[in-house]
């Protein structure tokens, strides 16, 4: 009897959330976050739970704009080391997203290993932006070389982070960004004061916040000052900006 081949693994992209537009302007591919090693295949309605909240938040905000919105469904729960599957599915995102909507802006926005996944992956000629929420990072190993960031020359970066993340140092980010500013000035950071990993306690100002960016990246919608503010900063004041309680607030049109 024949030995059944095992079947190839591919990513795929989730239904549009909200309405599909009849006219795509721009595309955000959300990646959820992931595991350091696993070969096991994620549960697509586990993983998408973690930003189908942003997912929401965006579609509503980019309705009228032609905005797409989609959670990239992997092939493995695991980054993998070298293998990097994750920033390869989103890498794979991107190119579904050009062959289904044409040339339009796209915004890759992660949360934790999806982060990583976003920051890696940000050099995909389609990708405008990079939103990368609480984004795992390695720790840094002077044997091997660090985290890349020429990639993102010439994107707007946003990443967003708790003071007490306790799975995804929040140093480490600020060390990547620091790295990356010296080669692309369109990058901040903000600091969520005393929040964890899952940045739940301010959860309206990070989503806020993250409407801002996208909308502005996107769509050239105006940033709010303090997303000014935290791009024209030289290091560390823009890439250590706090976010204020009540971001958002007094920005609705």
């Amino acid at each position: 009897m024949a030995q059944q081949a095992t079947p190839v693994r591919t990513a795929r992209l989730g239904r549009a959330l909200g309405p599909e537009p009849t006219a795509v302007g721009g595309v955000v591919l959300l990646l959820p976050g992931g595991e350091e090693v696993s070969g096991r295949r994620p549960s697509p309605m586990v993983a998408a739970a973690s930003v189908r909240g942003l997912g929401r938040r965006l579609s509503r905000a980019g309705r009228d704009r032609g905005l797409a919105t989609h959670v990239v469904h992997y092939r493995y729960r695991g980054w993998n080391g070298s293998e990097a599957h994750l920033a390869h599915d989103a890498a794979w995102a991107a190119d579904e997203a050009v062959r289904r909507y044409g040339d339009v802006p796209v915004c890759l926005a992660g949360l934790g290993m999806g982060g990583r996944a976003a920051l890696r992956a940000g050099g995909h000629e389609a990708v405008g932006s990079v939103l990368a929420l609480a984004p795992w990072l390695p720790e840094e190993d002077v044997a091997a070389p660090p985290e890349p960031v020429k990639q993102l020359a010439g994107r707007h970066v946003l990443i967003v982070h708790g003071t007490n993340d306790a799975r995804a140092d929040p140093e480490l980010s600020f060390r990547l960004a620091a790295r990356a500013k010296k080669a692309n000035r369109e990058v901040c950071r903000f600091e969520v004061h005393a929040d964890g990993h899952g940045l739940s306690q301010y959860r309206d100002e990070v989503l806020a916040l993250a409407e801002d960016f996208v909308m502005g990246t996107l769509f050239g919608q105006a940033f709010a000052r303090p997303v000014r503010d935290a791009l024209a900063a030289p290091p560390p004041l823009g890439l250590r900006m706090p976010l204020a309680a009540g971001f958002g607030k007094s920005l609705r049109r």
